[in-house]
């Protein structure tokens, strides 16, 4: 397993335990607004390390990699914004309102689209 991959998995399952324990925590009624409010972000402390095991990887991709990753960045940021904004409009209209726990899974395959897009252009 590449070094890549075991940081990220690393910082996943610190994730997954880290949420895990914040939901039992946040079951308890007894808690301060405050004290709700730091355990609502404590999964966000090994979300961190998700995001460094990323930006470490693309420090060790070479030139063409980079550039495909780039591209399907791009694509995900405007494909993303795009599908978020007309939505947006589309509550307005009467749609029901969307939690913004989508945006997130919406724009890793957004990513996933453009990775495709872009690695077949460079073949």
């Amino acid at each position: 397993m590449n070094r890549y991959l075991r940081e990220f998995a690393a910082a996943l399952v610190a994730y997954v335990a880290v949420l895990i324990l914040s939901l039992a925590a946040l079951a308890r009624a007894d808690l301060s607004a405050a004290a709700r409010a730091a355990i609502s972000l404590a999964p966000m402390l090994p979300g961190l390390l998700l995001c460094w095991a990323v930006v470490r990887q693309l420090r060790r991709l070479d030139e063409l990699q980079l550039r495909i990753q780039f591209e399907a960045l791009g694509f995900a940021f405007a494909a993303s914004a795009l599908l978020t904004f007309s939505y947006g409009f589309l509550e307005i209209a009467g749609l029901p309102k969307l939690s913004l726990f989508v945006v997130w899974p919406l724009m890793a395959v957004m990513w996933m689209l453009g990775l495709l897009i872009a690695a077949r252009r460079y073949r």
